[in-house]
């Protein structure tokens, strides 16, 4: 600061504030404007605002790593606990095409030897227990395709479907609701019910009034009425539109366990592409 030679005080910089126009008084800080002050508090104004601009940018950008971190997580876990379900979805598809086998087998060998003249025609014996059963005493079982569909149930509810991607959404969608598992669904069990039904009619509207008693569960009953169940040809061609029936049903089965074994392989390369992805978050303090 300069200084007054004659009273040999410092000598004030900037001009009065009385001698300002209107915008430079409201612009000045004090009784006197200079023009180097008021650039000076512009700089460190600027440096002030720059600061807290950047903290809160950064800190935005910190949160929105943070989300997206925790999305990633979420989304690995779905794909890991939905490639395990579909595992189970396998195990019990495997259990059914068994199922389906053993069951088309041994009414194929009932069809084929229908007209044997034999006693034990309607009667097989138990290769485990050696005991003896008719096939015919369980006809009107059936065993709808029902999967297990929980954790896809829970991610469609929870809201987080959406962080599986457009490619791989579409993917478990056609497994759970496909049109393919819609059709192997209706078919064994409202269309399985229609042979169930129709049994069960000519049982109770013609057996009943033919035969003495009806035990379906008595292997006497099957010896003792052979030659009439061999007559009823209902029943036979009945039984061959179902024999068909289950054989596109094992085509149906087959599919879908190829679909399952591909979409398997398919996360499994998603989950381990994931999972090799490197994450690297600023954290500020």
């Amino acid at each position: 600061m300069e200084e007054d030679k004659k009273n040999n005080r410092p000598k004030e910089r900037g001009i009065k504030r009385e001698r300002l126009n209107w915008l430079l008084q409201f612009i000045t800080v004090g009784d006197r404007f200079s023009s180097q002050d008021f650039f000076d508090r512009i700089k460190k104004g600027f440096v002030e605002f720059l600061i807290v601009f950047l903290g809160v940018l950064v800190s935005f950008s910190v949160e929105n790593q943070g989300e997206d971190f925790g999305d990633r997580e979420a989304n690995i876990d779905n794909l890991i606990n939905l490639r395990d379900e579909m595992n189970d979805i396998k195990g019990y598809t495997e259990e059914y095409i068994e199922e389906n086998v053993w069951i088309r087998s041994l009414y194929q060998d009932l069809y084929d030897n229908w007209d044997l003249k034999k006693d034990s025609t309607f009667i097989r014996i138990d290769e485990v227990d050696g005991e003896a059963y008719s096939p015919l005493s369980f006809y009107n079982n059936y065993n709808p395709f029902n999967p297990p569909r929980v954790v896809y149930e829970a991610i469609k509810l929870d809201g987080t479907f959406r962080f599986l991607g457009s490619d791989i959404g579409r993917l478990v969608n056609n497994i759970y609701d496909g049109t393919d598992l819609k059709y192997l669904i209706l078919n064994t069990d409202r269309e399985e019910q229609v042979y169930v039904d129709q049994f069960e009619d000519r049982v109770a509207n013609k057996w009943i009034f033919d035969l003495e008693s009806i035990d379906l569960y008595d292997m006497n009953f099957f010896i003792k009425n052979r030659k009439y169940i061999q007559e009823d040809k209902y029943l036979k061609y009945n039984l061959f539109k179902r024999l068909g029936h289950w054989t596109q049903i094992s085509e149906q089965l087959s599919d879908y366990d190829k679909t399952l074994s591909k979409s398997v392989t398919k996360i499994d390369s998603v989950i381990k592409a994931k999972d090799d992805e490197f994450t690297l978050i600023w954290w500020w303090f």
